[in-house]
């Protein structure tokens, strides 16, 4: 065989091993969780957050095959015209830069605050624009929404009175809307007020029992 033929072989040998090649990166390719929320979802109030905050707990429950990564921000809001809104907060982009294959939304808390509550009437708006903000992305990621967990007391504002009024009734009417699986932390960690020692902003083992919730909805939606 000629030196020519000899690399005409292997050029063609090596552009059919490339679709081979790509194949195995998308197996090996992790899913994507994007973890977008409060203060409750960056782990204030948890002992070690790097370590016992939800979306790290999350990862570590459902193995090697996914990356959750944490963009929770203190005193976000979902409502844009709420006092901190997370749409314009950096993490917002980050998350969607991430290319989620899957977003968690845990937001409203701090909608309850009598400030941000006067824009009650806006909130189902602007959580379906959430939805559809991440939907849209490239990676088409599946959106999951979270019920808040139960306020057992008044903190900064934040008021169970609110949270019942528009908040709760709010999520569910945007999952029902727009058929997306929920995540109900308001009953999974409702009569533990021990876990809550500001009974606002659960402690480590509280953010166990959050990310089993998400994991057990993240397995069931497969």
């Amino acid at each position: 065989m000629s030196l020519l033929s000899r690399r005409t072989v292997l050029a063609l040998l090596f552009l059919s091993l490339l679709p081979l090649a790509g194949r195995v990166r998308a197996a090996d390719e992790k899913i994507r969780i994007a973890c977008v929320g409060d203060s409750i979802t960056f782990g204030a109030g948890v002992k070690d957050p790097k370590v016992n905050a939800y979306p790290v707990v999350l990862g570590g429950l459902l193995g090697d095959k996914y990356d959750s990564q944490n963009f929770g921000v203190s005193g976000a809001t979902l409502l844009k015209n709420g006092d901190k809104p997370y749409w314009k907060e950096a993490a917002y982009k980050q998350a969607q830069d991430f290319k989620p294959n899957i977003v968690v939304i845990k937001l409203g808390t701090n909608d309850t605050k009598p400030q941000n509550a006067k824009h009650k009437d806006e909130f189902n708006a602007d959580l379906a624009a959430m939805v559809d903000a991440f939907e849209a992305l490239p990676s088409k990621p599946k959106v999951f929404l979270c019920l808040p967990v139960p306020i057992y007391g008044t903190l900064y504002g934040i008021n169970d009175k609110n949270l019942q009024d528009f908040v709760l009734p709010g999520i569910k009417a945007v999952v029902e809307q727009k058929k997306l699986p929920l995540i109900d932390l308001h009953t999974a960690l409702s009569g533990k007020p021990e876990l809550f020692p500001d009974k606002i902003h659960p402690n480590a083992a509280g953010a166990a029992l959050i990310a089993k919730a998400v994991a057990e909805a993240i397995e069931a939606a497969k």
